[in-house]
């Protein structure tokens, strides 16, 4: 998952409740954090009473040190193990102006504690909570059960559920995409907004084809990273009846790539396939492109700029490498089933068993000896969720939509990386991609994580994001 998160936590706390709730109250929620694996910023019992904030004055020093705690705080944890002072609570995250998700958490009273000694009302003073922040236009999460105790086993899970939320809202908000070539002539599908893009924080930093292969052509067979990629190949893949010739292209494709992003800065690429490299360097770029994404470097075909988004927000999410698939085909007389596939690029994290072998689909056109390099396999059968992110220009917004499914063990035999996958109510999310227009690519992840992705892209990144559930809401 990378470096270790941090949580900047409010203790909410009301003088007329007894002290001991919120001193207690923090201690547990700290010790919560910790054993999530998260780092805690939270005022000390020196700082104000209980380590908590109730004034205007606790709210300043609150936003303070959450200010000074600005590049380390990934999200706002507000804890309320009594009613808590609403204004406090909302004032220290406006004074902080952080920009992080915040999650809203309220202890539980126990029926057989409910004297004035033990009494939390923090069932009522979470609705008080959350109508400020509605009012000062703060937008906060929820956790599943109105109360849950800081040690449940409800809160362990909504505190990995959000902290996937936290990853995918911030690193959606400042990242950098290679687009490497030209968008293919015949893919009018993928086209995109770089503007509405931009202003959501999202860069776009473009290279001619040719200048890629330029640099390749420059760089001598022997050169230090080429041989280290063409290693990287050979362990990564079965290349049993591949070319010497065509495992050195690879390679060296494989190092210019990764030098490139390494210079400027970019976290993911979107490389032109059809059929440039194929007719003018002789291999396809697939294998390349999969072991980037298997590194967590994710990386899509036909240069879907939106469809590398979608790829990368799953892996935010989930902290395993995600795939660019087609909804390719339907799975016989099953509505909820269907033949996902390309041609392939699919990371090696995705295959039941993989090997290199040509592309199927090109050959008769550019010639086998040039396709060389796609990886050919079955998805391994799993849970899955899905993700299509896009900008939707007319509308001058992104949308999207997200769920889970699971590939299946359904007998198949094809080509390219392929799998079945079955989704509850398939036909109704069919029908909603093709009303409102969306690509045929998908981006896939071998997890379930579609409620982390609605929720940071809905409710903190301000897209338009359907999500396709079992329950149909």
């Amino acid at each position: 998952m990378g470096k270790q998160m941090t949580m900047g936590l409010i203790i909410g706390n009301r003088g007329f409740f007894p002290d001991h709730l919120a001193r207690e109250g923090r201690e547990d929620m700290i010790r919560a954090v910790k054993d999530a694996g998260m780092d805690a910023v939270v005022l000390g019992p020196e700082d104000s009473k209980c380590g908590a904030v109730e004034t205007r004055e606790e709210a300043g020093r609150c936003a303070a040190l959450f200010r000074a705690n600005r590049e380390r705080i990934d999200g706002v944890i507000v804890s309320l193990p009594n009613f808590g002072d609403e204004r406090a609570v909302a004032d220290t995250l406006r004074l902080a102006e952080l920009r992080v998700p915040v999650l809203v958490q309220a202890t539980p009273d126990a029926p057989s504690r409910m004297s004035i000694q033990f009494r939390r009302d923090s069932f009522c003073g979470k609705m008080s909570a959350c109508n400020n922040l509605a009012q000062y236009g703060i937008p906060y999460s929820l956790t599943t059960r109105h109360t849950e105790s800081p040690d449940s086993a409800e809160f362990r899970r909504d505190l990995a559920w959000f902290a996937g939320v936290c990853r995918v809202a911030n690193g959606l908000r400042r990242v950098r995409i290679g687009s490497i070539g030209a968008r293919p002539a015949a893919f009018n599908t993928v086209r995109y907004s770089e503007k509405l893009l931009e202003a959501h924080g999202i860069s776009v930093e473009t290279v001619d084809l040719s200048e890629i292969l330029g640099r390749i052509q420059r760089m001598p067979d022997g050169d230090e990273g080429a041989q280290r990629k063409l290693a990287d190949i050979r362990a990564y893949v079965s290349t049993a009846g591949i070319s010497e010739e065509a495992l050195l292209k690879m390679a060296k494709l494989a190092a210019v790539v990764e030098g490139w992003m390494k210079d400027t800065g970019v976290a993911m690429s979107a490389v032109q396939c059809w059929t440039a490299i194929e007719e003018y360097f002789g291999v396809v770029p697939c294998t390349v492109m999969s072991m980037m994404s298997n590194n967590l470097l994710p990386s899509a075909c036909e240069v879907d700029i939106c469809g590398v988004v979608g790829m990368y927000a799953l892996q935010l999410a989930s902290g395993t490498p995600s795939a660019l698939l087609d909804w390719n085909n339907n799975y016989g007389e099953d509505p909820d089933k269907a033949v996902c596939f390309h041609c392939s690029n699919l990371p090696k994290h995705f295959f039941a068993d993989v090997r290199m072998d040509f592309q199927a689909i090109i050959a008769g056109t550019v010639g086998k000896a040039n396709t060389f390099g796609t990886c050919v396999g079955r998805v391994k059968a799993e849970p899955m969720t899905f993700a299509r992110i896009s900008t939707d220009d007319r509308g001058g917004k992104i949308r999207g939509y997200v769920g889970q499914g699971r590939f299946t063990n359904d007998p198949l035999e094809t080509f390219g990386g392929y799998g079945v996958v079955e989704i509850p109510r398939m036909q109704e999310l069919l029908r909603y991609i093709c009303r409102n227009g969306f690509e045929h690519h998908v981006a896939a992840n071998l997890s379930s994580v579609a409620g982390m992705i609605y929720e940071a892209g809905s409710r903190y990144l301000g897209w338009d994001v359907y999500w396709h559930n079992e329950e149909g809401n």
